[in-house]
């Protein structure tokens, strides 16, 4: 028998009735923001498909205290129920939540908990350190719930690592190349007007920058024939995670202005030693002058500055992101059928893999096409 309470909150109130303990629990677990309740209840409350989600987010108690969170919810796509992690859309790192001294078989034991109420067709979680807590699910002994399985797909996580004692030393250590072009990109910017990198004091109002990345991205985003929900016009929701950067104290926003105007801004955030790059953009009118690079290249020295020994550029295989790396972590995927239909989505799924790597071996590996911009 299990010493846990184990419990399933799927409506809002219960949501938010748990942020006092899920709070405590996350911040003496010292796990990333993407973990917290903060992090997930800003993505539920301004989410605007909500209507086709539903919270499936597994507690485990002890008591009255809170000692493990599985942040967990479906989302209908194509009649399938897909479970996947909350807030997935805005979250680099999916990870579950757990108390330092945890029975290694807690969170097998929530999976087959929520394995049995169901509720969901296919499982796909991903985003996977190395590290995470969450592996402990393709754990044998965790056969009693849906099974889950190495997924194919997998992102990479780039990272600029390294001992430099000052950021000046970070960047003499660059390329001759690399050097020129980012001199050669402040002189274009500040041809134009007096240029100024800044990290934006904590009490600064925010609305003005966001808006203005927002208006950024929507530009590129059109160009580019993608699309992201997270910049719509009037959403709340980039303002809402950020402001949970900001109230948890971990917010870092840089940018980069010419005459007062921002050209490029970084919205970052700092935990565990590590300068992390959660959202980045430019002005295209200032293209030729790099103004992302020349932003990104001055926080780095910054950070180094800081003593920060790891500036993390989070999910994505951008070209930009690969410039500076000097590491990169692979973060893996897994996947579960608990249904019929599951089942035929999954085999479909490594139907569709098959062939596209029979086409590759014929024809050779398809182009890259980066989804973010480059610097």
């Amino acid at each position: 028998m299990s010493p846990e309470r184990l419990e399933i909150v799927r409506t809002a109130e219960r949501l938010a009735a748990v942020g006092p303990a899920w709070t405590a629990l996350w911040r003496g677990s010292g796990a990333l923001v993407f973990q917290s309740h903060a992090w997930i209840a800003a993505w539920w409350t301004t989410a605007p498909d909500a209507k086709r989600r539903s919270l499936q987010i597994v507690l485990a108690w002890r008591g009255e205290t809170l000692v493990a969170v599985l942040p967990l919810a479906t989302c209908r796509r194509r009649g399938l129920r897909l479970l996947e992690w909350a807030a997935k859309d805005h979250t680099d790192y999916g990870d579950a939540l757990v108390v330092h001294d945890a029975d290694p078989g807690l969170l097998r034991r929530m999976w087959r908990h929520l394995s049995a109420a169901g509720g969901f067709d296919l499982v796909y979680l991903n985003r996977l350190l190395p590290e995470a807590a969450a592996r402990a699910l393709l754990d044998p002994a965790a056969a009693a719930g849906v099974r889950l399985r190495p997924n194919h797909r997998s992102e990479v996580s780039f990272r600029v690592v390294g001992d430099w004692p000052t950021g000046a030393a970070w960047l003499a250590s660059q390329s001759k190349k690399t050097r020129q072009n980012y001199r050669r990109g402040q002189k274009f910017i500040g041809d134009s007007g007096a240029l100024r990198f800044r990290l934006l004091p904590p009490d600064a109002p925010m609305a003005p920058v966001l808006a203005r990345l927002a208006e950024l991205k929507r530009a590129w985003l059109a160009g580019n024939a993608l699309e992201s929900n997270l910049y719509d016009a009037g959403s709340p929701a980039l303002p809402a995670l950020v402001r949970v950067l900001a109230e948890t104290g971990l917010l870092r926003a840089f940018v980069l202005e010419c005459d007062g105007v921002i050209v490029a801004v970084s919205i970052n955030f700092v935990q565990a030693g590590t300068m992390m790059a959660f959202v980045t953009t430019y002005d295209p009118a200032f293209e030729r002058g790099s103004p992302g690079m020349v932003l990104m290249m001055d926080y780095i020295q910054w950070s180094i500055d800081q003593g920060l020994r790891v500036v993390d550029f989070l999910c994505g295989a951008e070209a930009f992101k690969s410039r500076f790396a000097t590491t990169c972590v692979t973060l893996d995927s897994v996947m579960g059928r608990r249904t019929l239909p599951g089942a035929a989505a999954m085999m479909l799924d490594s139907w569709n893999r098959v062939v596209r790597d029979m086409r590759r071996h014929r024809t050779g590996p398809a182009p890259t096409i980066a989804k973010s911009e480059a610097a």
